[in-house]
């Protein structure tokens, strides 16, 4: 693991990050909206005496943590914005901002990138090199997200990282287990709406009309048939509906529906392949019914493609951190990642930190109202994200 270890040194901020994580769960904000979380960043940063600049993205951040050690630039990021769902787990640290919750783990990678930074900077003298923390607003507003435009407002001009590393939290993997894949982790992630057009009348009189629920109704079940008669079974490929509203009254046949959904893939051919069958069989199917529909499509974030010898790093530090049977096989997610954004610029990995609450018969996902994370796999994300820096510094001086 090279001259500078950090298993067992979490402990030294155990108590801090496990406060650090309350306070950012118990405010939480939402994208483009991460003020007070990013001025409360910039306190522990300017605090602990580590440089840092601001203005990227918005509200994001960059902390520079800066080795005695000559040696190569190493970034580690963090999203720090939260979703608009009400929170329904009864703890001390509930979210008390109405109809907005830490549904995703934010406030834990936040969290634990501050500790990490204070940990680096502590033992600076030991370090070889530059570590960047890279505090990322946005990450849930997909098409838009935070990367980009953190990457556009000069994030890396002064100091530009050799790789770059992410975690996030995941509640399919028990505290102590590591997710990590070279190749794709996470999925192509677009949005979609369509907007069906028909012509409304009396529920006596159908005769008369174009009802825009039935045409609405043949298209999504039509839907699903790109995905079985279209798609290689051997690709990945999900179309999901997410929401659907049309119709004034109970005796008024519709005259305009809309739904919405995501259409998630990993290969670029896929998605275009998909994106070009909804185009042509949402506008088939509207016109020989009579109807005229619009369609609204948003691409995504692109997949999440780790580099392989940085996902073998991530392996290697977590077997050493953790042992051998830390890192299970696992399968990639076809959820969306702003942090696929970063890896199109700079080599790097993303890999997912075993959260799950033993306690639960049943694991609460991602973005649900229940969603909440074993505080125990705290330390081990700041133990790890700190010996990778490390690790990774003493690969690229060698």
């Amino acid at each position: 693991m090279g001259n500078l270890q950090f298993q067992g040194r979490g402990i030294e901020i155990e108590t801090q990050v496990t406060d650090l994580r309350r306070q950012f769960h118990s405010y939480p904000e939402v994208s483009h909206e991460e003020v007070k979380t990013s001025k409360q960043i910039q306190s522990y940063l300017k605090e602990a005496g580590i440089e840092y600049y601001t203005g990227f993205g918005g509200n994001g951040v960059l902390g520079v943590v800066k080795g005695e050690k000559p040696g190569g630039t190493v970034a580690l990021r963090a999203d720090m914005d939260a979703l608009p769902i009400e929170e329904e787990n009864d703890v001390k640290y509930r979210s008390k901002v109405e109809g907005v919750m830490h549904a995703c783990g934010h406030d834990a990678h936040t969290a634990m990138l501050v500790a990490t930074g204070l940990l680096l900077h502590k033992y600076k003298k030991e370090l070889a090199g530059t570590v960047l923390l890279v505090f990322q607003p946005a990450e849930e507003d997909a098409p838009i997200g935070g990367a980009k435009a953190m990457m556009e407002n000069g994030l890396f001009d002064k100091y530009e990282p050799d790789v770059i590393f992410a975690q996030h939290v995941w509640p399919d993997l028990p505290v102590g287990k590591i997710g990590i894949l070279p190749g794709p982790m996470m999925g192509n992630s677009d949005r979609m709406k369509i907007e069906i057009k028909g012509a409304g009348g009396h529920a006596s009189m159908p005769h008369q009309t174009t009802d825009a629920i039935i045409v609405t109704n043949q298209i999504i079940g039509a839907l699903q048939t790109i995905i079985s008669r279209n798609v290689d079974p051997l690709e990945s490929a999900v179309i999901t509906i997410g929401r659907i509203e049309g119709g004034s009254r109970y005796n008024v046949i519709a005259d305009k529906v809309t739904i919405e959904g995501t259409v998630r893939t990993y290969k670029v051919e896929v998605k275009q392949r998909v994106k070009d069958n909804i185009f042509n069989l949402v506008q088939g199917i509207a016109q020989s019914m009579g109807a005229k529909a619009e369609i609204e499509y948003l691409d995504g974030y692109l997949s999440t493609v780790n580099t392989e010898e940085w996902a073998g790093k991530v392996k290697e530090v977590a077997q050493q951190l953790l042992g051998e049977e830390a890192t299970p096989e696992v399968n990639p997610s076809l959820g969306g990642e702003d942090f696929g954004r970063f890896l199109l610029h700079y080599p790097g990995a993303y890999f997912w930190l075993g959260t799950a609450i033993a306690t639960r018969d049943v694991q609460k996902p991602l973005h649900d109202p229940q969603f909440d994370i074993d505080e125990k796999a705290l330390v081990i994300g700041v133990e790890l994200m700190a010996q990778l820096a490390s690790s990774a510094l003493e690969k690229l001086n060698k």
